[in-house]
């Protein structure tokens, strides 16, 4: 099989496959500093409403939600199979983000790190979505990354 040539992309989907549908965006503005806690309300309100929580993927763009960090305390394989298993609310880090599957629900903090931390995490966390993208940080600097009137 011969390699792609650069700049090639991929070979487009099957006619028959059905199109996704873009997902609902919802903006909570919030500073940096207060964008991990407007996630934690986010998801408190899913769970509170019915939300399963498998169905909830949490992104941040700073510093790792405590649950992250204490989960990968115990390593890669075991936080992992957390987010296989599907049966509880999964936070992970946009650096890793790509990894994780496409959930009904995504929520991202943007709590800090760097701007191109933002600009990569919320497309993907957009494509990761399938019902619902709650994006909690400054609707400026979200706005400027996912398009004006979001």
């Amino acid at each position: 099989m011969a390699a792609p040539k650069p700049g090639a992309s991929a070979p487009a989907a099957p006619a028959s496959a059905p199109a996704k549908a873009t997902p609902q965006i919802q903006l909570i503005p919030a500073s940096a500093e207060g964008a991990l806690d407007a996630a934690e309300e986010a998801v408190d309100l899913l769970l509170e409403s019915g939300r399963a929580p498998g169905d909830v993927l949490v992104i941040t763009t700073g510093e790792q939600h405590p649950w992250a960090a204490h989960e990968l305390s115990f390593g890669e394989a075991a936080y992992w199979s957390q987010h296989d298993a599907a049966d509880d609310v999964f936070y992970a880090d946009a650096a890793v983000a790509s990894r994780a599957a496409e959930r009904p629900v995504v929520v991202v903090a943007v709590n800090g790190g760097s701007d191109s931390a933002a600009a990569t995490a919320l497309p993907l966390a957009l494509t990761r979505a399938g019902a619902l993208l709650i994006v909690c940080g400054d609707p400026q600097q979200i706005n400027s990354v996912l398009g004006a009137g979001v």
